[in-house]
């Protein structure tokens, strides 16, 4: 199993058991997070960008991974994506480097599918 799919697969099955506890906050926070990501004055795709953006800044992996899977589905480019990882790591300094890495590694993953 590579990285990706190993982070789905994992990812998916959390969620469900988190899910499955019926937990009305919890439930509303994944519905908030799903519905913050839905088009409207900003487009999904950008949204994304923004994510992966912040979620490097703030060194979170899991949630870089998601964002470069949902950034991969949505057609966006090396080029595109180099400029959102320069944003990141201009506004995060050099802590984020670790984490470009990884994220690196995840898109040239993705691209193999």
């Amino acid at each position: 199993m590579n990285i990706v799919e190993e982070f789905d697969s994992y990812r998916s099955k959390m969620n469900e058991e988190i899910l499955a506890s019926n937990n009305k906050v919890i439930k509303r926070l994944f519905n908030l997070d799903t519905n913050a990501y839905s088009p409207g004055a900003v487009d999904t795709k950008t949204k994304e960008m923004l994510g992966l953006a912040c979620s490097m800044v703030l060194s979170c992996d899991d949630c870089i991974k998601y964002h470069l899977g949902k950034c991969y589905e949505l057609g966006i480019s090396d080029e595109e994506l180099y400029e959102v990882f320069a944003i990141a790591n201009i506004v995060g300094g050099t802590i984020v480097i670790p984490h470009l890495r990884r994220a690196v590694e995840f898109w040239n993953e993705l691209k193999t599918r």
